[in-house]
């Protein structure tokens, strides 16, 4: 077996003097679409702001290809190859669509995305390409965090609840654009409230209760009753 293109080993993570995650040991696979599920506060998000970098951490407690990266820099790790698409989009108000999609390609990795793919990707952010980001609606928002952080062209991407607070009919066109977003050999970390849409387009899945791991598998495997006691310690 060749080894993960990212591991954890025992990752903490503080809040000053709170401490968010507590022993967290996690492998993710070149190529693979890992879930990450877990109730409000569990410790997901900090979890994947550990990953690039927003949270420092003991530096081999997060490998990246070998290597350890749990005390680098959210610039250096965004630069290596790892990109986040954060809770709430947090595009920049007062650059125009295609600014906010420029940011991301300032890393100068090489890759297949740039304006033009990400503009076939999602057509509607051609057409609106020139109005200020936050104009658009919630959905429409999403996709330019996303394709900023194509524009990196990421080995890793980690979407940070990628559907929180969008209509029905959006969420189904984010979802259906990801096997091309991910379809060139991407790895992506998943975040999602949503357990079923979680499970339907990952391979494996981690729950975090209260910032530890209680809950791996293969997401076609999973009970519902083991994710119940996985949430909420339910015997």
């Amino acid at each position: 077996m060749p080894d993960p293109i990212l591991a954890l080993h025992g990752l903490d993570a503080f809040y000053g003097d709170f401490q968010a995650l507590y022993g967290v040991d996690m492998t993710v696979e070149e190529g693979e679409i890992l879930a990450i599920i877990g109730a409000n506060g569990a410790g997901k998000t900090t979890l994947l702001r550990s990953i690039s970098g927003l949270i420092r951490n003991a530096p081999e407690q997060i490998l990246y290809r070998g290597e350890a990266i749990g005390a680098g820099r959210p610039d250096v790790i965004a630069t290596a190859g790892i990109a986040m698409v954060p809770e709430g989009r947090q595009l920049f108000p007062s650059l125009s669509v295609e600014e906010n999609l420029m940011i991301g390609g300032r890393t100068g990795r090489a890759g297949p995305w740039n304006l033009s793919s990400i503009y076939k990707l999602f057509p509607i952010l051609d057409e609106r390409r020139h109005q200020a980001s936050t104009s658009l609606s919630g959905g429409q928002q999403q996709m330019v965090a996303i394709g900023r952080a194509l524009m990196s062209n990421p080995d890793i991407i980690l979407f940070d609840e990628i559907s929180l607070g969008l209509a029905p009919v959006i969420i189904k066109d984010i979802y259906a654009a990801l096997p091309n977003i991910v379809g060139a050999g991407m790895t992506a970390l998943i975040v999602e409230q949503d357990i079923s849409k979680a499970l339907s387009v990952s391979a494996r899945v981690y729950c975090l209760q209260e910032g530890r791991v209680s809950l791996e598998g293969r997401s076609q495997q999973v009970s519902r009753e083991e994710i119940s006691r996985a949430y909420f310690g339910a015997s």
